[in-house]
């Protein structure tokens, strides 16, 4: 390929890729993406709950043609220890609203319409190809990218890193930390297919209706991990993760031998029943909130999605914070350069500023302990909780003669043995 010149160059076709390039090429500027995967979504994996507001923001009109799976009018949060669970159940009917505010997706379906979005909209894209390196000027300037396909390189004004949680174009151009174990989790999924009528029946659900499971408790094994069942039209995603470092730890679990675990257990396995398994895929997900964010911009680039660690770990969310990064993302640049101004780091700082005022920083910053919290404690929410938990559900709930003061009291006294113990009584 012949040198080119463009007005920003975005490295990804995930949702903070898409959504920095359908930006600025709305805004008129002439941008180039360049993607790994044969086709956009080919190498991404997500849950996948598609939270509207963010996207909306975007494309208004997204709901028209949209792979959409279904609409979420069900959360359930459970603790689970071996033999079952206790948990918090939210379902409304005003989720069945004109304008739903959750579906579940299938990225490889969703990213694929998204990037034909992008492409509508103007922007070149590249498939199958690689970016090997960020192309510096004399002054230490990003001025464009080396290709695994083109020996001269390819330039631009800007270059948007929206490459995923690796970085790893990042990484070899000494603009980030490799990364800690501690601050990503490997995740594996499975999709379990269905007919619609058996789900609909499940789930007590009807028409594009429905339910989200996340779970957290002893299938973990002790490990600092989640875990996850989302309603699809014919299938079921199910899925679990834990942090690397966990696992390193562990020396013996394994995530599909966790994911097994979870499938088997009492409360997931009639949800199952009778599947037909597909699709098995694995990734890693940046879970170090708001103290792993790397530096964000510098001359001639800018970082989006979940290469800048944003996920909302505790509340599960990082598709909205890809979208929503991505998209601040392209508006700046497109502000700096239909202004006619360069993308300096000092210019560029207009990104750190928007993103400070937005949900994004500010659930980031309210929940940057979680990850030392998790590390100091997770034996006790991950294994020790659930398990006091469900065995309190169980004393209290079960009418057997004894009265509830002496119930009460055992829960208390069994509570008290399990922290000097760490591990039930009884």
């Amino acid at each position: 390929m012949t040198q080119h010149q463009f007005d920003a160059i975005v490295v990804g076709a995930g949702p903070s890729g898409n959504a920095a390039a359908y930006t600025m090429a709305q805004r008129g500027l002439r941008v180039l993406q360049i993607e790994r995967g044969e086709y956009a979504g080919s190498k991404n994996v997500q849950g996948a709950i598609l939270y509207s507001d963010a996207l909306e923001r975007i494309i208004p009109d997204f709901r028209e043609d949209a792979p959409l799976e279904r609409h979420v009018i069900e959360q359930r949060i459970w603790m689970m220890d071996d033999a079952g669970h206790t948990g918090m159940h939210h379902r409304s009917d005003d989720y069945n609203e004109e304008s739903p505010n959750r579906y579940t997706i299938i990225r490889a379906q969703f990213d694929k319409w998204f990037n034909r979005r992008v492409r509508d909209a103007g922007v070149t894209v590249l498939y199958e190809t690689t970016v090997t390196r960020l192309i510096t000027d004399a002054r230490k300037r990003v001025v464009g990218v080396q290709t695994d396909r083109d020996g001269n390189g390819i330039f631009a004004d800007v270059v948007v890193l929206a490459e995923g949680v690796n970085g790893l174009v990042g990484l070899r151009s000494g603009l980030r930390d490799e990364l800690r174990p501690e601050n990503v989790a490997l995740a594996v999924k499975e999709m379990h297919f269905l007919p619609q009528e058996v789900i609909d029946a499940r789930f007590n659900l009807k028409g594009e209706e429905g339910v989200v499971i996340e779970a957290m408790g002893t299938v973990t094994d002790g490990m600092v991990g989640t875990a996850f069942l989302y309603t699809n039209r014919e299938s079921i995603s199910v899925g679990i993760g834990c942090l690397v470092s966990e696992f390193a730890r562990s020396g013996a679990a394994t995530p599909h031998g966790l994911l097994d675990r979870f499938k088997a257990h009492p409360s997931i396995r009639p949800l199952l029943e009778g599947s037909e398994i597909k699709e098995y895929a694995a990734h890693l997900i940046p879970e170090g909130g708001y103290r792993a964010v790397p530096e964000l911009v510098g001359d001639g680039w800018i970082v989006a999605g979940d290469a800048g660690h944003f996920v909302n770990a505790v509340h599960r969310e990082g598709s909205n914070l890809a979208m929503t990064t991505g998209r601040m993302a392209g508006e700046v640049v497109a502000n700096i350069l239909t202004s006619g101004l360069s993308c300096s780091a000092t210019n560029l700082g207009a990104y750190k500023t928007l993103l400070k005022e937005s949900f994004v920083m500010k659930d980031l910053k309210k929940y940057r302990n979680v990850p030392k919290m998790l590390e100091e404690g997770g034996y006790n929410i991950m294994n020790l909780y659930p398990r006091l938990v469900n065995r309190a559900a169980q004393t209290w709930f079960r009418v057997d003669g004894v009265d509830k003061k002496a119930k009460e009291s055992e829960i208390l006294k069994n509570a008290w043995r399990a922290h000097r113990c760490r591990g039930p009584a009884g």
